[in-house]
């Protein structure tokens, strides 16, 4: 599946550098309810560059890696995998139908 693995690797720099996600700092149980208390969002990106356990020189591979993405341009190949991933799938039912409207013959 060469798209699928097209897909995941646009996929993953998108999500994991340009989409925030907020991170459980503690839950605190009052009775039945659980209150949660997260973290300000931040992605995962921005996470490792304010690690201490990621060395410098791993923090400006990422800072160069970022200076030459474009999320526009990542979302527009993500829609245009996703579109091909639909046609694929389109064919793949059509070919089904097809051979299940063919009478076997025992």
């Amino acid at each position: 599946m060469c798209i699928m693995n097209d897909l995941y690797e646009v996929l993953r720099l998108y999500v994991n550098i340009f989409q925030p996600s907020a991170k459980l700092v503690s839950k605190e149980r009052i009775g039945p309810k659980v209150l949660k208390h997260y973290d300000k969002l931040k992605t995962p990106y921005q996470r490792l560059l304010e690690s201490s356990c990621v060395n410098e020189a791993t923090k400006n591979f990422l800072r160069q890696a970022y200076e030459t993405l474009n999320p526009a341009d990542l979302k527009r190949r993500i829609d245009r995998f996703k579109r091909k991933l639909e046609q694929c799938h389109k064919k793949k039912n059509e070919a089904r139908k097809a051979a299940d409207r063919e009478p076997s013959f025992i």
